[in-house]
């Protein structure tokens, strides 16, 4: 239905990929893979007609309709939420019109003329085309895709100018989605998405009725549609069978492959270079030597990529240990006028932990983040940072504080700590900035590369408590997991706010949801896949009337679960925890009333100092005698105190490792 014929690309005397030729049949589910810079985009562009390869060209039949949704940029004003998405049913809207005209002509005619009976022919045939467009399921389907999207009812005659920019790019989505193209190009499409809304995104591409071309660097995302992966690299494209996951598998074993192929050449272009200086001035080998050197001439020459840079770790400034609770909120409140975002919310991160936050965008999650680091205030309520904490705050807005003066590496500079500012070129790179990119100046960079730049920048100050948000926005795969690893051996404590599965999964152990409608936050244990189960399971329970009860097939026999086995799993799990938490809680206690002891007497110390300070005080013997005992006396109690604190910490550690040991055995 669709064909790339020997397209050739070049950028800035760089060839991207060339001779690139594939096909694109119908249903097929394609992902165009590869790291940032590698032309992805542009072959999109090229497919959808807004942009020109440097040779060769995209065939298509006549009937063939390509939808292309951009990264961003996407933007309109002037109408309902209701009426823009209607504007996808361009043909339907068109016969509507002419039935309008027609039926006004019908009215102007004398019944009895010839042309009163051609106007009616007209009409009649307007109408058999309108029927077979179903216009009268037009508003469901509309709602039905917006609602999957996010929006709600309340949203559909809302203008949609007043709609911030990723909710713009929903608006873009649903009407390519409800035009129904025969080749859906989507560009990054989960990026302003929250998990409901890119988990029905999902399935609605799953049993899409056209072809769909996807870039994406959300790996459950692709493996969940894929399969066929074209991988792009450098300057050469090749096919995979499969999933995204296949893709990676097999580009080992094919790299492996190419690796021997290459080296078996190699051997076979020194022997023969050997053999050709060895008897080109020889008159009796000397033809030999020239036939060996034409067969080089003519040798394709295997071209073998570099490879991915496996030894470039991001590794986090070692920071000083916090206490057990890092931060807590007790009742909290927090308001915009009459919007409430949350409320009556008490959580508490503890020392080590690792939390995913998702939710609907405007539920509150970006608030919350700015609310744990200090940066935004609570309406009412308690916020309480523990002993010691250090926290670092990634925040997209971020990336506008920078200062445009400065290059990419200065920038960095100013925040290194003295253990990584040796290695600062390396890890630049694991935020896409390689070679002269470092000496760029910040004014000149695009909103991705300053937002990548901002979260390089922060993560590589000392903290002992990370809060990120929607840090892989912007990252390739590889740059995602380097900070996966790094943030896995964190030995601080996390809140990440994302909708990256793959990419929180082996990090996180517990996720909050946050909800638009006033309700308290919930808390499930586990990674984010295990919420989506748990979640799924939660609707698949629910019946018509609002209860709970298990699935039964339609003879009525309760069906067993796809879920059984994990949800015994996390069952067992639950259970240990709950342990776990009965085990560390007095411990807790203990450990909170020593910080408290300690930061009194520190306080009653440093009172001590600040008289003992005024040469005067020493006048008086025994009030100055008195005061140097206590102080003595207090510096030791100080002491003592310090080392309960390091007892009941290692306590508490010791206690998670064996709990933590007891879930390990839980693990299929």
């Amino acid at each position: 239905m669709l064909s790339v014929d020997k397209v050739t690309v070049q950028f800035l005397g760089r060839t991207l990929y060339s001779d690139l030729s594939f096909t694109v049949n119908a249903k097929d589910r394609i992902c165009f893979a590869g790291p940032n810079g590698a032309g992805k985009s542009t072959l999109m562009k090229i497919i959808a007609d807004q942009m020109s390869p440097d040779t060769g060209t995209v065939n298509k039949a006549k009937y063939i309709e390509v939808g292309y949704l951009p990264q961003e940029g996407v933007s309109t004003d002037g109408r309902t939420l209701f009426d823009e998405a209607k504007t996808a049913f361009g043909d339907t809207l068109t016969i509507q019109e002419n039935i309008e005209a027609a039926s006004s002509q019908l009215g102007e005619l004398d019944p009895g003329s010839a042309e009163y009976a051609d106007a009616l022919d007209v009409y009649g045939e307007l109408q058999l085309q309108l029927d077979k467009l179903e216009v009268d399921k037009m508003k469901p389907r509309i709602e039905k895709v917006l609602v999957g999207l996010g929006f709600k009812h309340s949203d559909m005659n809302r203008d949609v100018g007043e709609f911030s920019g990723g909710w713009q790019m929903r608006i873009a989505l649903a009407k390519l989605l409800l035009s129904e193209p025969s080749v859906l190009l989507l560009d990054e499409p989960t990026n302003h998405l929250d998990i409901d809304s890119q988990l029905w995104l999902e399935n609605y591409i799953q049993n899409y009725s056209g072809a769909v071309i996807l870039i994406s660097h959300d790996r459950a995302f692709l493996d969940a549609i894929v399969k066929r992966t074209l991988a792009f690299e450098a300057g050469h494209v090749n096919e995979f069978a499969g999933n995204y996951s296949h893709y990676l598998e097999q580009s080992i074993i094919l790299r492996q492959q190419l690796q021997r192929a290459y080296e078996n050449q190699q051997r076979e272009i020194t022997k023969a270079e050997q053999f050709i200086n060895r008897f080109r001035a020889k008159a009796r080998r000397a033809s030999q030597a020239q036939s060996r050197l034409k067969q080089l001439d003519k040798m394709e020459r295997i071209e073998l990529a570099p490879a991915p840079d496996k030894s470039i770790r991001l590794r986090f400034p070692q920071p000083e240990r916090s206490g057990q609770v890092v931060i807590e909120l007790d009742a909290a409140k927090r308001s915009y006028g009459d919007h409430v975002v949350f409320e009556k919310f008490c959580f508490r991160l503890e020392r080590g932990e690792k939390i995913a936050v998702v939710g609907a965008n405007g539920a509150g999650k970006s608030t919350f983040s700015r609310i744990l680091s200090g940066a935004d205030p609570l309406t009412s309520g308690t916020r309480k940072t523990g002993h010691k904490v250090e926290i670092s705050h990634f925040a997209q807005d971020h990336a506008e504080k920078l200062n445009p003066e400065k290059t990419v590496l200065q920038t960095v500079e100013d925040s290194a700590a003295r253990e990584v500012a040796g290695n600062l070129r390396s890890l630049l790179g694991c935020f896409l900035f390689r070679g002269d990119d470092v000496f760029k100046q910040v004014s000149v960079l695009s909103g991705g590369e300053r937002s990548r730049l901002s979260l390089a920048k922060m993560l590589l100050r000392p903290a002992n408590c990370l809060i990120l948000d929607e840090p892989t926005n912007h990252l390739d795969m590889q740059s995602q997991q380097i900070l996966q690893e790094a943030l896995k051996a964190y030995q601080g404590s996390c809140i990440i706010v994302s909708h990256n599965r793959d990419f929180l999964d082996p990090i996180t152990d517990k996720v909050i949801e946050f909800y638009p409608e006033k309700k308290i936050p919930r808390i499930f244990l586990g990674n984010l896949s295990d919420f989506i189960d748990k979640k799924s399971q939660e609707l698949a329970d629910v019946t018509s009337d609002g209860k709970t009860e298990p699935a039964r097939d339609n003879k009525g026999i309760k069906k067993p679960s796809l879920h059984s086995s994990r949800k015994e799993q996390r069952k067992i799990e639950g259970q240990i925890r709950q342990q776990k938490a009965d085990a560390i809680k007095p411990i807790q206690q203990k450990l909170e009333e020593i910080e408290q002891q300690i930061a009194d007497l520190e306080a009653h110390k440093q009172e001590l100092e600040d008289k003992m300070k005024n040469p005067d005080f020493f006048k008086e013997k025994d009030q100055s005698m008195e005061a140097s005992k206590m102080h003595g006396e207090i510096s030791g109690r100080i002491e003592k105190l310090y080392s309960d604190w390091a007892d009941a910490s290692d306590e508490i550690e010791k206690t998670e490792q064996e709990f933590n040991s007891k879930l390990s055995t839980t693990q299929p």
